[in-house]
């Protein structure tokens, strides 16, 4: 980041969390004040998805790791079609130097209206959380409140228990996701994608692009629609298999769709990830609970029960299943080897499995996209 300290210093920001505890740093990206929930992503690379994943709506990301910026923002490397996050909070932003880079973190930020601070001491953050949880917070960029008030403001804000953020960041119509294949081929991939002889209905609950490429790149046409289609509508489509999309907040309020999720139970192949999987799981009569201060990053082993298989698993979740609620005809798949709380679950009796994690996030780099084959091969058993 260029050194001008005299503009710096009249860019001064900071912080506030709900217990009253201050960070002070400098604005570096739009002046606009903002109440968030404040989470911390253990990610030493991968900012522009981070901030580009719907999951984040509503949330300050602080980035534990300490210099950001330097490989830029471009537009291939996007996961939606804008950021959603409510703020960004890091220790030291660095102009970026990357061939690929299309403009600079600070910039789109102030294009996209995302307030962000930096110069936090980002560790202490980190750990203040990690003792404390997960915490409410208000972002003051604009010098015209002050630190009392926006202890209060913090305070204040509704938080997102109880909310439905997936109506905030869904899409608005129905569409074909890459009919010509031309988004599918990505970095590491294959360039020649298989035919599709598959039809997928996907659900928007702040569905990730790579998510969308993951499916084309194993032989799925796929139909986005928003996230208060009727299971009906769905059908009318005549899917082969249909899936559940991550998104954000508080599964408990998504009810609408655990409700159409029950309704699709048995009539066709399900899967979910991240919140499409708690959504499974409330369908399922699973319960669901809110997490300390949550997995967020691209380090969180993962162990695949039927194999003893470990996988380095991407995260980005606040609530989770709990694995006392599960009923007899549910059976869990996959375990969080640093705390044991449940990864995956599937139905007994009918085609229907999911993960709490993202295996198109590629951390491992490839070590869960088994499971979109899994996807596939359930439902061609299912035609069979």
């Amino acid at each position: 980041m260029s050194r001008d300290w005299k503009t710096l210093r009249e860019k001064r920001a900071f912080l506030a969390l709900a217990d009253g505890t201050i960070y002070r740093g400098i604005s570096v990206g739009a002046a606009r004040d903002q109440v968030g929930e404040v989470v911390f992503n253990t990610g030493m690379s991968g900012y522009q998805e981070i901030l580009s994943d719907p999951s984040y709506a509503g949330q300050f990301v602080t980035m534990t790791y300490p210099q950001i910026g330097n490989t830029g923002m471009n537009a291939a490397d996007m996961e939606s079609r804008d950021l959603f996050l409510h703020g960004f909070v890091i220790h030291e932003l660095h102009d970026a130097s990357n061939w690929r880079s299309e403009s600079g973190l600070a910039a789109m930020l102030r294009e996209k209206g995302i307030p962000a601070v930096a110069g936090i001491d980002t560790r202490a953050l980190t750990r203040h959380l990690r003792d404390g949880g997960t915490q409410k917070g208000y972002l003051s960029v604009c010098g015209s409140v002050d630190v009392d008030a926006a202890v209060a403001k913090a305070r204040e804000w509704e938080g997102l228990d109880g909310q439905d953020y997936a109506s905030r960041v869904t899409c608005t119509a129905s569409y074909a996701w890459d009919p010509d294949g031309s988004l599918s081929s990505s970095w590491g991939m294959p360039a020649a994608l298989p035919a599709c002889d598959l039809n997928v209905v996907a659900y928007d609950f702040g569905i990730k692009w790579n998510i969308l490429r993951g499916l084309r790149q194993c032989g799925m046409q796929v139909t986005v629609v928003p996230a208060k289609t009727s299971a009906e509508d769905v059908l009318g489509l005549r899917p082969d298999g249909v899936f559940l999309s991550n998104g954000p907040a508080d599964p408990a309020a998504v009810d609408y769709a655990a409700n159409n999720i029950q309704a699709l139970l048995g009539r066709v192949p399900l899967m979910g990830i991240c919140l499409g999987h708690q959504l499974l799981g409330i369908a399922l009569g699973c319960k669901t609970y809110r997490m300390k201060f949550g997995h967020h990053g691209i380090n969180h082993p993962v162990m695949r029960l039927d194999t003893r298989a470990v996988e380095v698993t991407s995260q980005n979740h606040n609530f989770a299943i709990d694995g006392d609620s599960l009923g007899s005809d549910v059976a869990v798949t996959h375990i969080n080897l640093n705390d044991q709380s449940v990864e995956g679950l599937r139905s007994r009796t009918v085609p229907a499995f999911s993960v709490q994690y993202h295996p198109e996030a590629g951390p491992g780099p490839h070590d869960p996209f088994y499971l979109f084959n899994l996807f596939r091969e359930s439902m061609l058993h299912r035609m069979a």
